[in-house]
This record gives structure tokens, sequence and C-alpha cells, in this order.
């Protein structure tokens, strides 16, 4: 079963909205667009981290094992997501959920 913090992003990305988090120590606020299991079988999220707290330039992919996600929240929001696809994502191994080929049937698997 799927723990709240899945439940929550999976939902997120059904409705486009983004979402606030703690993530190693940093506020983040995300798009998410990939969500399901890692190759180690860990819940995982690929998303789009357009503010917030980060080591890096913002905005960014951003990969995060949801078990390691504290204090997420959904809030209505432009949607934002990243310009560039030249490699493909290794975030996400087993996809429950992607917003381009779920949502929006951009694209087949």
């Amino acid at each position: 079963m799927p723990s709240r913090t899945y439940a929550l992003f999976r939902n997120a990305i059904l409705a486009e909205r983004q979402v606030t988090c703690v993530y190693e120590g940093r506020h983040r606020e995300l798009c998410p667009h990939i969500i399901g299991t890692n190759k180690s079988g860990e819940e995982a999220v690929l998303a789009w981290q357009f503010a917030g707290e980060s080591s890096g330039s913002l905005p960014q992919w951003r990969c995060l094992k949801l078990a390691n996600v504290s204090g997420a929240r959904a809030r209505d929001g432009r949607w934002y997501e990243g310009g560039s696809h030249r490699t493909t994502q290794t975030c996400v191994s087993d996809i429950d959920l992607d917003i381009n080929v779920d949502v929006r049937g951009l694209r087949s698997r």
C-alpha cells in the first residue's frame, strides 16, 4: 500500500498541482511529473523544482525518495516543467504515473 506522501504526490500529478515539502533539510517547491518506484523498490518522484532552497541553481529536475520527504502539501499555482529532455530519466524505474502519458496523453511509454 502506498504511503500518504506517495498518495499526495500522485494526486498532485493528476490535478497538476504544486507540492511544497522539506527534503534533505531544505524547503522545496515542486511540480511532480513522474511517480513510482526506483531500482531499489523505494517510492520515488521526478519533479521540477522551481523555487525554494537548493545546493545548486534553480530551476532544475529533482529525484526524491519519498521516504525522505516531510511536511508535503499540495497547493494551487502555475504548473512548471523543464524545457530540457536531453536524456532519459532514471529516477523512477517502475513508473506508476507520468503526467505526459497518463494525464496529458502527449506520448506513449
